[in-house]
């Protein structure tokens, strides 16, 4: 942050404010909250989730999900990326907390993205607003939506509306398998193999092997910007910054995940290759820096919270899925750093149960907000390691139609 920046903050954000003061404070003097038990710490992330669903009843966005609470706006309209995503957290909260109501919430999540969709098979970026730029990621992440609405509630309106954005992503790409059109700072990024894992599932699931194509021809290029040290290049949101811990993490799962659906060892252990490099340098308490350069450097001072959260998952998911159980105590470790921040009897609705973006909580990423992504991944971490489950499930037709492991 430069001197321009700073002196900004106390008009942007009003820290003078006496709910956001004592936010402010909080981080300063260390608050730390005595951890519970997964299953209150779960069940308070996904009451934090339905009350970001709920303030958003009386809008025109009614059923997305708010992208969350800020000092800047408070709560922010219906985020279209982030939604998508938050089915799968909604279906597999609804069988572990036992709370079928749920799936509802997920049905209209699906149906507020369903009406959103564009005619040429992209959605929206952004708030979804009018005039709104798709972009290759967020239409990713609304397609991992539908496909947990086909193979988990069976609609099939669901998985055309896949295909169609699945077709889109393909018209897009370049011939190296690089997205540079449609991207959010017109910059190409490794972290879309998040996204790639969607397009692929849809072409497993709907028999398209154009996607399948497209997905591959992708996941190849992410493979050449891989360093020795598993650490991505060209992973930032700008070139010009390290990657936050976040998109680290996108990275990882999309590599880690559509190595699963293809039976590729390729893909997935570039993932453990990643994956383990950061474990190296996790801090003893579970704690990780918010970015970090070539080798594990780390290039600061505070943790991002979603990343931390995506780590923990990505290390349960790859002690399932290549055997690496000792990930799994690196998880945890992240887990029980990530419950000493979440208030869990703050008497703010905004922030009982939500995790902000950073810790301190002026970090720079999210500054001065609870997304509604970090309490996401940290419900599918949670749940993956008190059930030992994926969230979401692998497709079965998609592991089948697969085909027998390569490399």
């Amino acid at each position: 942050m430069n001197l321009l920046d700073i002196a900004r903050l106390p008009l942007r954000y009003k820290p003078w404010r006496p709910r956001h003061l004592a936010l402010v404070w909080d981080s300063v003097r260390g608050t730390a909250t005595a951890q519970q038990s997964h299953e209150v710490h779960l069940a308070a992330t996904v009451d934090w989730l339905c009350r970001a669903q709920d303030v958003r009843d009386a809008e025109p966005d009614a059923g997305g999900v708010s992208a969350g609470w800020s000092f800047e706006d408070g709560w922010l309209p219906s985020y279209p990326e982030t939604t998508g995503y938050i089915v799968e957290t909604m279906l597999a909260a609804a069988e572990v907390l036992r709370r079928p109501e749920l799936r509802d919430r997920a049905q209209r999540m699906i149906d507020w993205e369903l009406s959103i969709q564009l005619p040429d098979g992209a959605f929206p970026g952004h708030f979804g607003e009018p005039g709104s730029r798709p972009v290759i990621f967020n239409t990713g992440q609304i397609m991992h939506g539908m496909i947990a609405g086909h193979t988990q509630l069976g609609r099939a309106e669901c998985l055309a509306a896949a295909v169609r954005a699945g077709h889109w992503l393909a018209d897009q790409q370049d011939d190296d398998g690089c997205w540079r059109r449609f991207e959010h700072h017109d910059t190409p990024h490794v972290y879309n193999t998040r996204a790639t894992w969607a397009l692929l599932a849809t072409g497993l699931v709907a028999d398209e092997p154009r996607l399948v194509r497209a997905a591959r021809k992708n996941l190849d290029w992410a493979l050449t910007q891989q360093t020795a040290s598993g650490w991505f290049a060209t992973n930032a949101f700008v070139p010009w910054r390290s990657p936050f811990t976040h998109t680290i993490a996108y990275a990882i799962r999309g590599l880690l995940e559509s190595g699963v659906l293809l039976g590729d060892a390729r893909y997935l252990d570039a993932a453990l290759k990643a994956a383990r490099g950061i474990a190296a340098v996790q801090r003893a308490d579970g704690w990780l820096a918010g970015t970090y350069r070539d080798a594990w450097v780390a290039d600061a001072s505070y943790a991002c919270l979603t990343g931390v959260a995506q780590m923990s998952l990505n290390w349960t998911r790859l002690a399932q899925a290549a055997g690496a159980d000792e990930l799994r105590v690196h998880a945890r470790s992240a887990l029980d750093y990530l419950k000493t921040v979440q208030r869990l009897d703050h008497p703010d609705p905004a922030v009982r149960g939500g995790i902000a973006g950073s810790a301190p909580i002026w970090g720079d990423y999210s500054r001065f907000e609870y997304p509604n992504w970090a309490a996401k991944f940290l419900a599918d971490a949670l749940m993956m390691d008190l059930r030992d489950i994926a969230v979401p499930p692998v497709p079965a037709v998609a592991a089948h139609a697969a085909g027998a492991p390569r490399g």
